[in-house]
C-alpha cells in the first residue's frame, strides 16, 4: 500500500510539472554538499554476476540474475540475489556451499550491471530521438531507465540521454527525489547548462532520481 501511495504521489507530481511548468525550489549546487557519497551497488534482475570460488575453479561460474531475482550455480540452486550488494551475496554464497567445500572463500563481480529499479534513474519527456508515424521528431512524450553511476551529475545523464528533444524545454526541467521516503520536486535548468556552459546548473544526481523534461509552450 505504501508503494502504491509513493505511486500515485510521482504521479500527482507529474502531472502538475506538465501544468505549472517550474514551480519548484531550484536544485543547485549547494545542495549536492549534504549529499551522501555512501553509494553501494545493489544487484537486480538482469545483471551478470561472476562468481569466484578460491581454490575450486571447477564451481566458479557467471549466472544471470533471473527476472524473479534469483540465481542457479553448481552445488546451490535459486539463490535470492536481487536486492544484495555483491559481498553479501557472496556470504550468502559460501554459506550455502559450505555444505559442500570445506571454507569456501567467495567473490562476486558483476557486469552489465542494471541495479535494482530503486536505484535507476528514470527520464521521461522530450527526448531526442523519438520520431513520429511521419519519421520526422516526435512532440510526444518518451521514456528512459538507466543505472546508477556513482558520482553521476546532470550533464552525465544529459550526454548519456543523447541531448533533449526539438520542443524540450529544458529550463522547466525537473527532478522527483525521495527524500525520507517522500517524493520531492526540484527545478533545475538544463538549457542554462547545456547552451550557456553554465556549470553552476550541473548538479549531482541520486539514485532513484526521476528527471522530468517538459514540452515547450511557444
Amino acid at each position: 500500500m505504501r508503494t502504491i501511495n509513493i505511486i500515485y504521489k510521482v504521479l500527482l507530481i507529474f502531472i502538475s510539472a506538465i501544468i505549472l511548468g517550474c514551480g519548484y525550489p531550484q536544485l543547485t549546487q549547494e545542495d549536492d554538499a549534504v549529499i551522501s557519497s555512501d553509494y553501494t551497488y545493489i544487484i537486480g534482475p538482469g545483471d551478470s554476476v561472476s562468481i569466484f570460488v578460491w581454490g575450486n575453479p571447477d564451481i566458479s561460474t557467471t549466472a544471470h540474475v533471473r527476472p524473479d531475482g534469483k540465481i542457479t550455480i553448481p552445488l546451490a540452486e535459486d539463490l535470492l540475489a536481487s536486492g544484495k550488494t555483491p559481498s553479501q551475496l557472496a556470504r550468502v554464497m559460501e554459506k550455502a556451499l559450505s555444505k559442500y567445500v570445506r571454507d569456501p572463500q567467495v567473490v562476486i563481480m558483476v557486469s552489465g550491471g542494471q541495479g535494482v529499479y530503486s536505484q535507476q534513474v528514470r527520464v521521461i519527456g522530450q527526448l531526442s530521438g523519438g520520431s513520429g508515424s511521419g519519421g520526422g521528431v516526435s512532440a510526444h512524450y518518451s521514456a528512459k531507465a538507466f543505472p546508477y553511476k556513482k558520482d553521476m551529475t546532470l550533464l552525465d545523464l544529459i550526454i548519456q540521454i543523447g541531448g533533449l528533444g526539438q520542443f524540450a524545454d529544458g529550463n522547466s526541467a525537473s527532478i522527483i527525489r525521495n527524500i525520507d521516503g517522500e517524493p520531492q520536486h526540484f527545478g533545475i535548468r538544463i538549457d542554462d547548462l547545456v547552451d550557456n556552459a553554465d556549470l553552476s546548473a550541473n548538479v549531482k544526481i541520486l539514485p532513484g532520481d526521476i528527471l522530468i523534461i517538459p514540452q515547450a509552450f511557444f
